[in-house]
Formats: structure tokens, sequence, C-alpha cells
């Protein structure tokens, strides 16, 4: 199942090319060489700061497929109310459907506090393979370089699929007095590509 859930993933995710024109962003990679690994260090430490950020983090959750509450306006972090787990379908499926309460929003977004945020694609759980809740920047870093943990992707196709995944867009414009995500989407691109072209370092690397 996970591995169906996986690949359903990644069949929607679009080709990508050196500096192609996003839905929102632009993917423009830096000159191959270009980047240090110093400066691709620095670039990872804020894509952590982005990927441990409870906008993104909550829903990147392990095999016990149970969606987290965390943040400023939750204190202490804790498993989603309603003891709501999302099933190996990572979509509720097999419980109570995520869209039940996060339905589809064309418009998207849900500027009302203590509401299901609401976007223009299917809410669900981060592939279990994608799981990094409470994990430490290597860990991360490790994981999302790992083509068997990652879908097979290259840097530019995970800049793709954050260009693409409104889901994630969410994670910068979530209403309702919601702390966003740190930086801004393409800002975040922008480090994913210096990342990848400085080889995608991690600070574990010897």
């Amino acid at each position: 199942m996970k591995k169906l859930v996986l690949a359903a993933a990644m069949a929607v995710l679009p080709a990508i090319g050196f500096g192609a024109e996003g839905e929102t962003v632009t993917i423009d990679p830096p000159a191959e060489g270009s980047v240090s690994r110093e400066d691709g260090l620095l670039a990872w430490a804020r894509i952590y700061e982005v990927t441990s950020h409870p906008r993104c983090s909550n829903c990147h959750v392990g095999e016990d497929n149970f969606p987290m509450w965390s943040g400023p306006s939750y204190g202490k972090a804790r498993r989603h109310g309603m003891n709501i787990n999302a099933g190996e379908s990572r979509i509720g499926a097999e419980y109570v459907p995520c869209a039940t309460c996060h339905a589809w929003r064309e418009e998207g977004g849900n500027d009302a506090p203590h509401m299901a945020p609401q976007v223009a694609m299917n809410w669900q759980l981060a592939p279990v393979e994608a799981a990094w809740f409470g994990k430490s920047s290597a860990e991360i870093c490790n994981q999302l370089r790992d083509p068997e943990r990652n879908g097979d992707r290259t840097y530019l196709d995970i800049a793709g699929h954050l260009d693409h995944d409104l889901i994630l867009h969410w994670a910068w414009t979530p209403g309702g007095g919601r702390e966003p995500a740190p930086y801004s989407l393409q800002e975040h691109v922008n480090d994913v590509l210096a990342w990848g072209v400085a080889g995608m370092p991690c600070e574990n690397d010897e």
C-alpha cells in the first residue's frame, strides 16, 4: 500500500526543466559548480527551518499515520484532535477521510481560526517514506537526498514538487492567525536549487 501511495503521488508530478517558469515560482538553478559546499550547507540550514516547522512537519509523520498538532498555538505537541488516523492510505480512507473537514476549496485557504485548512486539492499526509516529524537536520537531509526515500527525485524534481503541490503552498499562507512557514516559497525553492547544485551536502558528510 505504501509503495502504491508513493507511486500515485509521483504520477501527478510534472516534468521540470532548467529555467522553467512554474505556476507560482521560477525554477532557475544556479550554474553547475557555482555553489560551494559551505554555501550549500547554509542553504540546507534554511531548508531545515522550513521542513521542521509545524506547517510542514505536522503532516510528515511515520507509520502510525497520526497527523500532529504542534506550534505556538498548540503548546505541547500532540496528536491531531478527535483521534484522527489517516491510515495506510494517508488520506483517511480506512477511517474518517481527511477531506471530511479539509474539504476541497477552489479559492484555497481558510482565514477562520480554529477551522480546518482547505485548499484546491485533496488533503493528505506525506508518504511515510517522507516522515520527518521530530527528526534532526542530518536525518532529514539524508532522507531528502536518498532516491530510495524521496521517490527517486532529483533536486529539480523536489523544487518542482514544491511549485505544484497546493498543500505545500498553504504552509506560507495558512490564514486564521496561524504562523506561516519561514521565508517565502520562492526563497525556499531557491535554497533547494542551491543545495542541489552544491551536491546535496549534509552536515554529517565525511
